[in-house]
């Protein structure tokens, strides 16, 4: 299209209304609101520039008024104005300087308006200087200017001198004085400036000014004044929490504080306990227990009753509080001063060290002297002090107990020691009447209350019955089984342990048997410094302690220690399995550690601290469900060859060759045996199981062989490690965990071994203690000299005994310290307990250590360890070996399977029954050897064969011997028509002795 005129150019649009842009509604807003911001920050720098003006407008002012004051106060110094004005000034260092100089130097200056006119106001303003005073001294006490400070401090508050001024109201003034610096904070300010002094200067002229402060205004208040509480409160939470009181103070002056301090009105810190706890830390609480030690008990025949339950309750709450092992010195490295605990580390039930070691890292650091100190809270000297006065006064025992109790909970290092002071003073006194005054009514245990067992309100009753535990305990270490169940020298009557050890399971029982098991181990108990799996684990130790007496000679009523009326014991053996497999599958070890697994599993936890509550027979279904469970979570068959192991064994050299063939394979898979003759050639036979068996007993019989120097025997062919220093060479060691595994395989397998072990080396297994009892199965010389010594009433000097023990090798002699320095340690009457427990405990653990831990490493990879702690030694011996009890042969006949021609009526077995029921009982036994390749019968009888005794025909050959197939329990027995040729052919074949060719 054309122009319309002519050919323009395209001309530029020009908006003559201003520039346009397109803003969002979001855009308008975010504008706006910056600008509201923007605004708001400008108004609030106009109102903070105002507030500085007006802050500096009134520094200045001040300035100005302080000089103004302080010009007044310098022309002249001593009258009321210018006390007016030193108030005023506050906190000036060189105007308080000026004016307690003058003050310090003339009586009459500080004294004399108070007689005046002007007296309250003086007074006033006395009261408001003293606290100055007390401020300019907390930060430089030290120093020369602050004496005149002190000094006139001294003399507004001691009440003897303000009197000889000013006669009555000179007590009235300095009673004034006392109540403003009392409620100011008087002994937060004194105890620092007691710090800013080093304890090695003594010689400062500041102490013996500070000292008396402490005391004057303690001095002039009475007992029942409320301001006492307050100021004896206040002097314990700030004063006796200084580190190293008693070293930072002149001698002197220490004897004129312990003289003025008011420890017979302790009583009035009663209600003042949970505060002096709530504002102290941890370091200053275990100051306030070193300084309470220093100056309370030589006190302790005066104080009267109410102040020593008051004391003893303020160290109880103390120790309640502190944490684990804080009283505990930390052992120096390489020392050998060091005191050592009774018990070997590594033979406890205590955690892993590196627990302790991590804790230890956190407490605070304590000095020398301070630790020496509190080393007098359990010694003995100090544990007889506090019994006698609770003899002399049985109203203190209910105070006494939790005090001792948190004493042993907080530093466990003592515990032994302490127990140990406790059990003898009396002769076992405090035990019984701990048991008859408060654990005999508790209601801790008893049937109708186990539901309220954790209730707050039952806390005041925990302390005696753990404290009576503990005690209880630690005394069957060292008491014989004649002394226990004579009652010569026991502390409870067995009619008195019946319902004591009642209560223990009840309770024990309660706590493993409860779903929230994290409640249990993170929860504390009520009033006490332990949690509640603390608390289940003293009880436990006791209890266990208890039951080894009984397991060895029963006294208990029967049924005592079961519950099978109150579970369903076949609900609880499949949910057992059931959380051993949960356990399994989860990421905790085998050998996990029993707080672990009660964790995991209750039911577990009954089974390994406390096994008696379940029947001995449900244990035994236990633990064989528990290996037929790990058998088929590996894929094993006993009847199968798949995953089989095949070893060819030379019958001169089983021992040997069983070392060398098995001593690296999973003995958990089935294993197949080929004997090779004495000509070098297998014998005839497939392993079905049974000529494993009889390779295994032959092992057996040579492993455990005394002969071989790895086992001896007590007298009651009892078998332990030989503790022979040969034995414990690296070559020994390996012989000991083969075994180990080879007897954790009979375990497996349920194969019985015909050896009987000491009863105090089956105890490792089950990682328990020993105890002295045990040691008369192996040294009864030593056991009857150790008996003769905690018997001995005579000079113990003439004894010369000392820590040591004597050994003997190679025909050398050898003294061995049973603590660091023994040899230089002598036994005496206070510490022969301790010597009796350590010789025991290293006959019987210390010196088959290696040996005893190389065999349990053997055992432990074949039977996990909880399994076996489902049993005690005796139980154990029979899950080993069996009953040794004579063969029942009409249980037999109940389970027996017949095959071919045979069955219960038929002529031939009617004739072999009743040829059986003519042998004696050791034919009977080689009898069972024959069909089963083990002589004694299965512990829960012959139900438990697996599979049944069965009698197969073998034809009709009347010169043909019965042959057997131990595998599976097999007889293959011609049909005799004589009654004599059977008797005749069963008796040669069960005495033949001869190979696997036989069948």
């Amino acid at each position: 299209m054309l122009p319309l005129f002519g050919n323009e150019l395209r001309r530029r649009e020009i908006n003559l209304g201003g520039s346009t842009s397109v803003s969002s509604q979001a855009a308008i807003l975010d504008q706006a609101r910056a600008r509201r911001m923007e605004r708001e920050a400008q108004r609030k720098r106009e109102e903070n520039a105002i507030r500085i003006q007006s802050w500096w407008r009134g520094a200045s002012e001040s300035r100005r008024i302080r000089q103004q004051l302080r010009q007044v106060f310098l022309e002249k110094v001593t009258c009321l104005t210018a006390l007016r004005c030193l108030v005023l000034v506050g906190q000036d260092e060189e105007l308080l300087s000026i004016w307690s100089e003058r003050m310090s130097q003339d009586d009459a200056l500080l004294f004399g308006p108070a007689q005046g006119p002007d007296r309250d106001h003086w007074i006033t303003l006395l009261c408001r200087v003293a606290v100055l005073l007390l401020h300019s001294i907390s930060s430089r006490a030290g120093v020369p200017a602050a004496v005149p400070h002190l000094q006139v401090l001294c003399k507004l508050l001691d009440p003897s001198s303000t009197a000889t001024l000013l006669g009555p109201s000179g007590v009235e003034l300095s009673l004034r004085v006392s109540q403003r610096v009392t409620h100011k904070g008087a002994y937060q300010y004194l105890a620092r400036a007691i710090t800013t002094i080093e304890p090695e200067t003594k010689d400062n002229p500041s102490l013996p000014y500070l000292v008396k402060i402490l005391y004057l205004p303690l001095s002039q208040l009475t007992s029942s004044q409320e301001l006492f509480t307050m100021c004896f409160r206040d002097f314990v939470s700030h004063i006796f929490a200084l580190p190293l009181l008693p070293y930072r103070i002149p001698l002197a002056s220490l004897s004129e504080l312990s003289g003025q301090l008011p420890l017979a009105y302790l009583h009035v810190l009663s209600s003042c306990i949970p505060d002096i706890i709530a504002i102290t830390s941890t370091p200053s609480q275990i100051n306030i227990v070193a300084n309470l030690l220093a100056f309370t008990p030589p006190r302790y025949s005066t104080l009267p009753v109410s102040s020593l339950k008051v004391y003893l309750q303020l160290l109880s709450a103390l120790l309640n509080v502190l944490p684990l092992h804080a009283l505990e010195p930390p052992q120096p490295q390489n020392s050998q001063a060091a005191p050592a605990p009774w018990a070997d580390d590594s033979d406890s039930d205590s955690g892993p060290p590196v627990k302790i070691m991590a804790s230890r890292s956190a407490l605070p650091p304590i000095d020398l002297r301070t630790r020496k100190r509190l080393q007098m809270l359990p010694s003995p000297n100090h544990l007889n002090a506090l019994l006698k006065t609770a003899q002399k006064h049985p109203e203190l025992l209910s105070d006494l107990v939790p005090m001792l109790l948190s004493l042993n909970v907080v530093w466990p290092a003592r515990k032994e020691k302490a127990l140990t002071t406790l059990l003898l003073y009396g002769g076992g006194g405090l035990v019984r009447e701990i048991y008859r005054e408060y654990v005999r009514t508790t209601p801790l245990g008893c049937d109708e209350n186990l539901s309220s067992l954790m209730d707050p309100s039952l806390g005041s009753y925990w302390p005696p019955l753990l404290l009576l535990t503990d005690l209880y305990t630690q005394s069957l270490l060292t008491m014989t089984d004649d002394e226990f169940f004579s009652g010569s020298r026991t502390t409870l009557t067995l009619n008195e342990l019946i319902p004591f050890s009642r209560t223990l399971f009840n309770i024990a029982f309660t706590l493993y048997w409860r779903e929230d098991q994290a409640k249990i181990q993170e929860t504390m108990a009520p009033g006490l410094n332990l949690s509640w799996e603390g608390v289940r684990d003293r009880i436990t130790k006791c209890l266990q302690a208890i039951h080894a007496r009984e397991s060895r000679r029963p006294f208990m009523p029967e049924d005592h220690w079961q519950l099978s009326s109150q579970i369903d014991m076949n609900s609880f053996i499949e949910a057992a399995v059931y959380e051993e497999q949960q356990v399994d599958e989860s990421s905790v070890p085998r050998s996990s550690a029993r707080r672990q697994l009660v964790r995991l599993s209750p039911r577990l936890g009954v089974l390994n601290n406390i096994p008696f509550a379940i029947p001995f027979e449900t244990r035994v279904h236990i633990f064989r469900r528990f290996v037929q469970s790990d058998m088929e979570n590996r894929g094993f068959d006993q009847f199968s060859r798949r995953g089989k192991t095949e070893a060819s064994i030379r019958r001169t050299h089983i021992a040997e060759d069983g070392y060398d063939r098995l001593s690296e394979v999973d003995l958990r898979a089935p294993i197949s045996i080929t004997f090779i003759d004495q000509f070098g050639e297998p014998e005839a036979g497939i392993d079905g199981g049974g000529v494993f068996k009889e390779f295994f007993t032959s092992l057996c019989k040579e492993v455990f062989d005394t002969d071989r120097g790895l086992w001896l025997a007590n007298k009651k062919n009892e078998i332990y490690p030989n503790p022979h220093s040969y034995a414990t060479e690296p070559h020994s060691l390996n012989w000991y965990r083969f075994i180990g595994r080879i007897l954790g395989k009979a375990l497996y397998e349920g194969i019985l071994v015909e050896v009987a072990f000491a009863g105090f080396f089956l105890a490792k297994w089950l990682g328990k203690q020993s105890f002295l009892d045990d040691l008369a199965s192996l040294d009864p010389d030593l056991y009857q000299g150790l008996i003769f010594l905690k018997n001995y009433t005579g000079n113990m000097d003439d004894l010369s005994l000392n820590f040591t023990v004597a050994t003997e090798e190679f025909g050398v002699a050898k003294a061995i310290d049973l603590i660091p320095n023994g040899s230089n340690i002598p036994v005496t009457r206070e510490n022969r307990l301790q010597y009796i427990y350590l010789m025991s405990h290293y006959k019987l653990s210390k010196q088959i250590k290696l040996q005893s831990e190389a065999f349990f490493e053997g055992l432990s990879e074949m039977i996990d360890p909880k399994w076996l702690r489902m049993f005690n030694q005796q139980e154990l011996q029979i899950l080993l070996g069996g009953v040794n009890a004579p063969v029942d042969l009409d249980d037999l006949r109940q389970h027996t399977n017949y095959g071919g021609l045979y069955d219960n009526d038929e002529p031939t077995i009617q004739t072999f029954w009743e040829v059986l029921e003519s042998f004696d009982q050791e034919q009977r036994r080689a009898f069972l050897r024959f069909v089963t390749s083990c002589s004694r019968p299965p512990l829960l009888g012959f139900k438990q064969l697996n599979p049944y005794f069965a009698i197969r025909d073998a034809g009709s050959d009347q010169h043909r011997l019965p042959t057997s197939s131990t595998c599976v329990n097999l007889l293959k027995l011609p049909r005799y028509t004589s009654e004599k040729v059977l008797r005749e052919k069963l008796l040669q074949a069960i005495s033949s002795g001869a190979g696997f060719d036989l069948s």
